[in-house]
Protein backbone atom coordinates (compact mmCIF):
# COMPACT_ATOMS: atom_id res chain seq x y z
CA UNK A 1 0.00 0.00 0.00
CA UNK A 2 2.93 2.32 0.67
CA UNK A 3 4.20 2.22 -2.98
CA UNK A 4 0.70 3.12 -4.13
CA UNK A 5 0.65 6.26 -1.94
CA UNK A 6 4.10 7.39 -3.18
CA UNK A 7 2.88 6.83 -6.75
CA UNK A 8 -0.10 9.12 -6.11
CA UNK A 9 2.18 11.74 -4.52
CA UNK A 10 4.58 11.63 -7.48
CA UNK A 11 1.67 11.86 -9.89
CA UNK A 12 0.27 14.86 -8.00
CA UNK A 13 3.67 16.62 -7.95
CA UNK A 14 4.13 16.08 -11.69
CA UNK A 15 0.62 17.37 -12.35
CA UNK A 16 1.28 20.52 -10.29
CA UNK A 17 4.61 21.08 -12.09
CA UNK A 18 2.99 20.65 -15.52
CA UNK A 19 0.18 23.03 -14.58
CA UNK A 20 2.73 25.60 -13.39
CA UNK A 21 4.67 25.39 -16.70
CA UNK A 22 1.48 25.72 -18.73
CA UNK A 23 0.42 28.70 -16.61
CA UNK A 24 3.81 30.42 -17.06
CA UNK A 25 3.71 29.96 -20.82
CA UNK A 26 0.13 31.23 -20.91
CA UNK A 27 1.16 34.38 -19.00
CA UNK A 28 3.99 34.99 -21.51
CA UNK A 29 1.54 34.54 -24.39
CA UNK A 30 -0.88 37.04 -22.85
CA UNK A 31 1.92 39.59 -22.30
CA UNK A 32 2.77 39.39 -26.04
CA UNK A 33 -0.89 39.80 -26.98
CA UNK A 34 -0.96 43.29 -25.43
CA UNK A 35 1.89 44.60 -27.65
CA UNK A 36 1.34 46.70 -30.74
CA UNK A 37 2.08 45.10 -34.12
CA UNK A 38 5.54 45.77 -35.54
CA UNK A 39 4.70 45.05 -39.18
CA UNK A 40 4.13 48.12 -41.34
CA UNK A 41 2.46 48.43 -44.73
CA UNK A 42 5.56 49.58 -46.63
CA UNK A 43 4.51 51.78 -49.53
CA UNK A 44 2.04 53.67 -47.36
CA UNK A 45 3.89 53.61 -44.05
CA UNK A 46 7.64 54.14 -43.74
CA UNK A 47 10.03 53.93 -40.83
CA UNK A 48 12.03 57.03 -40.02
CA UNK A 49 15.66 56.18 -40.54
CA UNK A 50 18.12 56.42 -37.69
CA UNK A 51 20.59 59.28 -37.35
CA UNK A 52 23.57 57.23 -38.58
CA UNK A 53 21.74 55.56 -41.49
CA UNK A 54 23.86 55.06 -44.63
CA UNK A 55 21.67 55.79 -47.63
CA UNK A 56 22.31 57.21 -51.09
CA UNK A 57 25.36 59.45 -51.43
CA UNK A 58 24.83 63.16 -52.08
CA UNK A 59 27.53 64.96 -54.10
CA UNK A 60 28.20 68.71 -54.32
CA UNK A 61 29.94 69.39 -57.64
CA UNK A 62 31.17 72.89 -56.72
CA UNK A 63 33.10 71.73 -53.65
CA UNK A 64 34.95 68.85 -55.33
CA UNK A 65 38.63 69.45 -56.13
CA UNK A 66 39.11 66.15 -58.04
CA UNK A 67 41.71 64.90 -55.55
CA UNK A 68 40.48 61.28 -55.99
CA UNK A 69 40.84 60.46 -52.29
CA UNK A 70 37.38 58.89 -52.43
CA UNK A 71 38.56 56.47 -55.12
CA UNK A 72 41.70 55.52 -53.16
CA UNK A 73 39.87 54.78 -49.90
CA UNK A 74 36.98 52.89 -51.55
CA UNK A 75 37.42 49.12 -51.06
CA UNK A 76 36.18 48.49 -54.61
CA UNK A 77 37.54 51.65 -56.36
CA UNK A 78 33.99 52.70 -57.15
CA UNK A 79 33.70 56.45 -57.76
CA UNK A 80 34.65 57.40 -61.31
CA UNK A 81 36.30 60.83 -61.40
CA UNK A 82 37.03 62.42 -64.80
CA UNK A 83 39.07 65.62 -64.76
CA UNK A 84 41.41 67.66 -66.91
CA UNK A 85 44.39 69.78 -65.90
CA UNK A 86 44.01 73.50 -66.49
CA UNK A 87 47.61 74.48 -67.28
CA UNK A 88 47.15 78.25 -67.09
CA UNK A 89 45.84 78.10 -63.49
CA UNK A 90 47.64 74.82 -62.61
CA UNK A 91 44.51 73.28 -61.19
CA UNK A 92 42.36 70.22 -61.86
CA UNK A 93 38.97 70.87 -63.43
CA UNK A 94 36.31 68.27 -62.65
CA UNK A 95 34.44 67.04 -65.73
CA UNK A 96 32.39 64.08 -64.51
CA UNK A 97 31.77 62.23 -61.23
CA UNK A 98 29.69 59.05 -61.02
CA UNK A 99 28.93 56.23 -58.60
CA UNK A 100 27.27 52.92 -59.46
CA UNK A 101 24.96 52.05 -56.56
CA UNK A 102 24.54 48.53 -57.91
CA UNK A 103 28.12 47.88 -56.79
CA UNK A 104 28.44 50.30 -53.84
CA UNK A 105 28.60 48.63 -50.42
CA UNK A 106 27.67 51.87 -48.56
CA UNK A 107 30.72 51.67 -46.29
CA UNK A 108 31.00 55.46 -46.00
CA UNK A 109 34.79 55.65 -46.45
CA UNK A 110 34.47 58.15 -49.30
CA UNK A 111 32.44 60.49 -47.09
CA UNK A 112 34.73 60.12 -44.10
CA UNK A 113 37.97 60.85 -45.95
CA UNK A 114 36.79 63.57 -48.35
CA UNK A 115 38.90 66.69 -47.56
CA UNK A 116 36.30 69.18 -48.85
CA UNK A 117 33.16 67.46 -47.47
CA UNK A 118 31.54 67.41 -50.90
CA UNK A 119 30.09 63.93 -50.20
CA UNK A 120 27.43 63.08 -47.62
CA UNK A 121 25.02 60.24 -46.88
CA UNK A 122 21.29 60.87 -47.23
CA UNK A 123 18.33 59.02 -45.74
CA UNK A 124 17.16 57.79 -49.16
CA UNK A 125 16.98 54.00 -49.34
CA UNK A 126 14.56 53.41 -52.23
CA UNK A 127 17.04 52.74 -55.05
CA UNK A 128 15.35 49.78 -56.73
CA UNK A 129 15.02 49.75 -60.53
CA UNK A 130 14.22 47.26 -63.25
CA UNK A 131 17.44 47.99 -65.13
CA UNK A 132 20.78 47.79 -63.28
CA UNK A 133 22.26 50.47 -65.53
CA UNK A 134 19.89 53.02 -63.99
CA UNK A 135 21.81 52.65 -60.71
CA UNK A 136 24.83 54.41 -62.21
CA UNK A 137 24.35 57.99 -60.93
CA UNK A 138 26.30 60.89 -62.46
CA UNK A 139 27.00 64.23 -60.76
CA UNK A 140 23.54 65.57 -61.66
CA UNK A 141 21.68 62.62 -60.11
CA UNK A 142 24.03 62.61 -57.11
CA UNK A 143 23.40 66.32 -56.56
CA UNK A 144 19.64 65.84 -56.23
CA UNK A 145 18.50 66.10 -52.63
CA UNK A 146 16.04 63.38 -51.56
CA UNK A 147 12.59 64.13 -50.22
CA UNK A 148 12.51 63.54 -46.50
CA UNK A 149 10.16 60.87 -45.16
CA UNK A 150 9.03 63.32 -42.50
CA UNK A 151 7.99 65.93 -45.11
CA UNK A 152 5.93 63.56 -47.30
CA UNK A 153 2.24 64.26 -46.48
CA UNK A 154 0.96 61.01 -48.01
CA UNK A 155 3.08 58.80 -45.74
CA UNK A 156 2.25 57.77 -42.20
CA UNK A 157 5.52 57.81 -40.26
CA UNK A 158 6.63 55.39 -37.56
CA UNK A 159 9.54 55.82 -35.20
CA UNK A 160 12.42 53.38 -35.42
CA UNK A 161 12.29 50.72 -32.69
Amino acid sequence: MFPMVTGFINYGQQSVRATRYIGQSFIITLSHANRLPITIQYPYEKLITSERFRGRIHFEFDKCIACEVCVRVCPIDLPVVDWKLETEIRKKCLLNYSIDFGICIFCGNCIEYCPTNCLSMTEEYELSTYDRHELNYNQIALGRLPMSVIDDPTIKNFKNF
